[in-house]
């Protein structure tokens, strides 16, 4: 049994998928399966049932890829240890981070890990929250970026910081003369929103007293905050934004944004890990330059 085997294991059972799994592993499939079939061999039993699609493990699998889990991050955690004794950060970390905070916090944030971590290899991906949660339960990521209190048990995270809600107003909205929105004064029909399987959009529909309203003469959803912005600009509507976007905000549109008259309404930015995550420095470098660019 070798580590490689069971790293090529836990990847068919991730992806459900001898070909996915293969070239995630940047293997031929073949050599894959070999490895795979050897160590059910050396073992005795078969792991996967591969007349499933996709691809489960069977009963002494399920066994097998639990201990494999274990054995891998044991097994990656000695790099870390020695890393640290020689007072380097070194490895690979793979980040999930949401839509809503990836284009305003990464640009700065990963400079600044950039000469923190000079040594450690970055791995970006932008990816909803439902998506993190499912990369994470996988092994897919290592961490992620997003709102705090929206991971399942299993998944520990660490409010970094607030990030203030503020309303973004067309010029044709009538509360576009205001200093500030109050929250009694929102309404669904007057919104524009991100589509589904957003937390912002979960947050926001919180924030509206009129969550049972129908929609008006225009109904958009996007998964771009910046392409509703864009519209909000054009037409009658307004929608939500973080504190975190207002800075990226042309000069001409600032007089758009108005604070919400209750100024304690905001989301919790937190770092995301799995409870048996390891690579501890990592993690310290990540929260380290979230908060030295983090305009909170």
């Amino acid at each position: 049994m070798t580590i490689v085997q069971l790293e090529y294991l836990l990847a068919v059972v991730n992806f459900g998928s001898f070909s996915l799994a293969a070239e995630r592993c940047f293997v031929t499939q073949p050599s894959l399966s070999m490895q795979i079939k050897n160590l059910e061999e050396e073992l005795g039993v078969m792991l996967l049932d591969r007349s499933k699609k996709p691809v489960m493990p069977t009963q002494a699998g399920e066994v097998v890829v639990s201990r494999a889990r274990e054995v891998i991050k044991t097994y990656n955690s000695v790099y870390e240890d020695v890393a640290v004794l020689k007072g380097t950060v070194s490895g690979v970390l793979r980040l999930g981070v949401i839509p809503t905070i990836a284009p305003y916090l990464l640009p700065a944030m990963v400079e600044d890990f950039a000469g923190r971590c000079p040594d450690v290899h970055l791995e970006i991906k932008e990816m909803i929250t439902p998506q993190i949660v499912r990369a994470m339960e996988h092994d897919e990521i290592d961490a992620a970026i997003l709102a705090g209190g929206t991971c399942p048990d299993g998944i520990s995270e660490e409010n970094m910081f607030d990030d203030k809600f503020y309303a973004y107003v067309s010029p044709q909205h009538r509360m576009f003369d205001r200093a500030n929105v109050r929250l009694e004064d929102l309404d669904l029909k007057e919104m524009l929103l991100l589509s589904e399987g957003h937390c912002f959009r979960d947050q926001i529909l919180d924030l509206c007293p009129s969550k049972g309203a129908g929609h008006g003469s225009y109904y958009f959803e996007s998964g771009s905050l910046e392409t509703i912005m864009r519209i909000v600009d054009r037409t009658e509507f307004m929608t939500i934004i973080p504190e975190m976007a207002v800075p990226f905000v042309p000069k001409e549109h600032r007089d758009q944004v108005k604070p919400l008259a209750r100024g304690a309404v905001s989301r919790k930015i937190a770092v995301a890990v799995r409870r048996t995550y390891v690579k501890d420095t990592l993690i310290k470098g990540l929260k380290e330059s979230m908060l030295a660019v983090s305009v909170h």
